[in-house]
């Protein structure tokens, strides 16, 4: 069976009687069996995803089906879907079952989609590369001996991959568009609270969202529209109406558009990367759009701030694993404070324990002041720029990632390069703007180079029609 680009590809063949949901499923549970290496999946909803399958085929058939009929989707393991194992890809978790859905997985299985299996990650959502999940790491389709990104690389890659149409991925300082841009596929962060994070384990709940990882924006804005909206579950969410993503894809306007002079004169900055991009630059100039070098003074700051406030976030979220609710239980305890240590430490991975062991350094009384304040008024500074220079530009352009996909193990041994892999989507992260990273082309080893564009709070149809648009301009200059 061929790979499908979009859904729309796929009902299109639905509907000429070419194709069922069933059929479907067969190729993509093919594809999985076929590709183990990739560790892409924890696990697979086989028998399940068949049962959904023949449900929707009957929908279509009698003329009622949902929006997402005929979307295969995968899940970080960071969702809670009910009576399946949810486990953050941590040990900590072991054996534990969701009581409930998340809204967003809710709002996905109400429109027809079929959720076929639970997908790899860092441990909870803490990594840049999937390398730091109990479960192995995630090998990039392109180059099995390089990383796919992280933390939600497990998603990228099963799209990558065509192992499923589209993933749903979470984003906290860019867990959904790096991997998107190691992958080659599109990958959307929406503005924070457009979805509700009801479902979704907590890692830093000021900057944790729900994302999106698909091969077309077209798909990405689908799967935003039905996911997006109020929920009573969630008291952070916006209560703003959803426009019809899906519908306004189309723009033929001329845009400013600001690019961060920083960012492409970072001396950490790919050669390959920095002209690819440059030549995008080059092409929507001629295009007759106006672009402008934009000043950024604070991007040596943005990787601190958001590791102080992010880790201090995480040393408490994490404080309810403590083996005594739910999941792993240390067996070689011998009373309640052993039972605390040694869970934890049994349970939780190296990198995870770094991270919750910086966040209650900053927060302990010493240190709270000269770490974890500073860092919530720089945040205020980076939001406020970002604000000020998206009021005099249609949009933001930056690298997705400074290289391309990176090596297994490269950068394991030095925590702080690993980190840095993050400096160019934490600042959407830290101003709770949308952004989204498009395929933009490929360097001499074949590996795919993203694009970041990023634009004002709540409005992605002008983010997901211009990304759309720049796309179409790269497949018919390829």
């Amino acid at each position: 069976m061929k790979s499908y680009h979009s859904l729309r590809d796929i009902r299109s063949d639905i509907a000429n009687g070419q194709l069922s949901c069933r059929q479907l499923v067969e190729h993509y549970l093919h594809n999985i069996k076929q590709k183990p290496e990739l560790n892409a999946f924890l696990e697979v909803f086989e028998e399940e995803a068949f049962a959904q399958a023949d449900t929707v085929d009957k929908k279509l058939a009698a003329g009622h089906a949902g929006k997402l009929a005929g979307m295969v989707i995968g899940l970080k393991d960071v969702l809670a879907y009910e009576g399946h194992s949810l486990q953050a890809s941590s040990q900590i978790l072991n054996g534990f079952k969701s009581l409930y859905t998340a809204t967003a997985v809710q709002r996905l299985l109400a429109e027809d989609a079929i959720i076929i299996g639970r997908q790899n990650c860092d441990e909870f959502a803490m990594g840049a590369s999937n390398e730091n999940s109990s479960f192995g790491p995630v090998l990039n389709a392109d180059d099995t001996t390089r990383v796919p990104g992280g933390s939600s690389g497990g998603s990228a890659v099963a799209v990558q991959a065509d192992l499923c149409l589209a993933s749903i991925g979470s984003d906290t300082g860019g867990s959904v568009r790096q991997p998107a841009s190691f992958c080659g596929v599109v990958g959307l962060k929406p503005t924070y609270s457009r979805i509700s994070r009801y479902g979704l384990i907590a890692y830093a709940s000021s900057f944790d969202q729900i994302g999106i990882i698909s091969k077309s924006v077209e798909d990405a804005a689908l799967l935003l529209e039905v996911m997006a909206g109020s929920d009573e579950y969630d008291s952070t969410v916006s209560h703003r109406p959803v426009p019809t993503y899906s519908q306004l894809l189309q723009t033929d306007k001329k845009y400013k558009i600001g690019y961060i002079r920083d960012c492409f004169e970072s001396e950490g900055l790919d050669g390959e990367v920095k002209e690819t991009l440059l030549g995008v630059k080059d092409m929507l100039q001629e295009a007759g759009h106006q672009l402008e070098a934009v000043e950024f003074p604070y991007l040596d700051f943005m990787v601190p701030t958001y590791y102080i406030l992010t880790t201090a976030e995480a040393s408490s979220n994490l404080g309810r694993f403590d083996g005594v609710k739910y999941g792993y239980r240390s067996e070689n305890a011998t009373d309640l404070t052993s039972l605390y240590k040694k869970t934890r430490a049994e349970g939780f991975g190296p990198e995870v324990q770094r991270r919750i062991m910086l966040g209650t350094f900053v927060l302990s009384a010493d240190y709270y002041d000269a770490y974890y304040t500073k860092a919530q008024r720089v945040r205020r500074l980076i939001k406020e720029k970002t604000d000020e220079l998206l009021q005099h530009y249609d949009f933001l352009i930056l690298p997705t990632a400074p290289t391309t996909a990176f090596r297994l193990e490269e950068n394991t041994a030095n925590p702080l390069a690993m980190y840095l892999a993050d400096i160019f989507t934490v600042q959407a992260s830290l101003a709770g703007v949308p952004a989204i990273s498009i395929p933009a082309g490929r360097d001499a080893n074949g590996l795919s180079i993203g694009l970041q564009l990023m634009t004002r709070s709540f409005e992605e149809p002008q983010l997901l029609a211009f990304s759309n648009y720049i796309l179409d301009k790269l497949t018919v200059e390829a």
